[in-house]
């Protein structure tokens, strides 16, 4: 796994958990209001060593109660399943934040019992995805991940990071209209000290 950073405790990431946070390095995507963006680069190695993270996942154990994967983007790792697995022995629950963008890897995941909760991104309706996510995105892909996430059984929702620049009523009327019925879904401020919007993404290579 390549891995990005390690956040120590979250009471906010996993709903009703106290989690820590692994973040993965690389990302497929290049949103211009990403918060995370020294996690873009794919070629970059990241800064934590799986054996760094596994020591403090064991000391903590009686601590925590989940972990949650984090990136970048976690299911474009092709080690993601292993990785989980080790982790779980743990003891953890597990959590699985992810763009969408790789249905086959979720469904892996899930047919697997391997995580406990997702949370999906919906970035804008279909017509404008390609602006917001920074790159072509295969919608088919990302109607797929929707479908199989809502019908899993496992708790999740999906969110939009709500930037006013970006995203008119309109558009979050029909962000609104993509979500799968009966599943939760939400709009999460964009924090201007967290993230500045970028013309473009340099940053990932």
């Amino acid at each position: 796994m390549n891995l990005g950073g390690l956040q120590p405790c979250s009471f906010s990431d996993y709903p009703g958990k106290t989690a820590a946070v692994v973040f993965t390095q690389g990302c497929n995507f290049c949103c211009p209001f990403c918060h995370n963006v020294s996690l873009l680069s794919r070629k970059k190695k990241g800064h934590l060593k799986e054996q760094e993270c596994f020591h403090f996942l064991e000391k903590r154990v009686r601590h925590l109660d989940a972990v949650v994967i984090s990136g970048g983007e976690p299911t474009i790792q092709r080690d993601l399943p292993e990785f989980i697995r080790a982790i779980r022995e743990l003891g953890y629950l597990i959590k699985v934040d992810s763009n969408g963008s790789q249905p086959s890897m979720l469904t892996e995941l899930l047919n697997d019992g391997l995580v406990d909760y997702v949370a999906m991104d919906i970035k804008a309706p279909l017509e404008k995805y390609d602006l917001l996510a920074g790159t072509v995105v295969k919608k088919n892909m990302l109607s797929k991940s929707m479908d199989i996430i809502a019908t899993s059984g496992v708790p999740h929702h999906f969110r939009t990071t709500d930037v006013r620049s970006l995203l008119s009523q309109s558009d979050r009327d029909r962000i609104c209209n993509l979500v799968p019925s009966g599943s939760p879904h939400l709009f999460q401020p964009f924090v201007e000290e967290n993230a500045v919007l970028m013309e473009k993404c340099s940053e990932r290579s």
